[in-house]
């Protein structure tokens, strides 16, 4: 099942008063549970062939990924431009226009760096710092997570 799809249905089920939802699609089943009095959803996916379920927590915007934390050493030191949501990374304003910045560009604070599309809007997301963009973290067309690392400024 699409990444995107999944985020959708974890949206809907925890804006809706439904508890559980079941989706099953190709050969991919997965269970999306509301959990009452915490802001996590339990997702399982399962293929039809597998004999145990394979669980994902999902977590509110307070969890750190674990990717980032493992890859930390090999990232140059600055200023890390977060993500304030979850969606779709795009250097740019649409394809074959020029990325809003590079490597080795210099940006000013308020300065828009990238658009991350979540729920079919588009959100400018601007530099809370200003300096000169050292490394660009995530791939142009990648989904990306509350608070993963976008930018390094220096």
């Amino acid at each position: 099942m699409d990444l995107r799809k999944l985020k959708t249905l974890i949206d809907l089920v925890a804006e809706s008063d439904i508890e559980e939802l079941e989706v099953t699609e190709g050969e991919s089943k997965v269970r999306i549970v509301k959990s009452s009095g915490q802001q996590n959803h339990m997702v399982m996916m399962q293929p039809q062939m597998a004999q145990n379920p394979t669980q994902v927590q999902v977590a509110a915007p307070v969890a750190a990924s674990v990717a980032p934390a493992a890859a930390a050493p090999a990232v140059p030191e600055g200023h890390v431009v977060k993500s304030p949501m979850v969606g779709t990374f795009y250097r740019s304003s649409s394809p074959g226009t020029p990325p809003f910045v590079e490597v080795g560009a210099e940006i000013k604070e308020g300065q828009t760096v990238c658009i991350i599309e979540a729920m079919k809007l588009l959100n400018e997301i601007e530099a809370d710092a200003s300096g000169k963009i050292l490394k660009i973290l995530v791939e142009n067309g990648q989904p990306v997570e509350f608070g993963q690392p976008l930018f390094i400024i220096g």
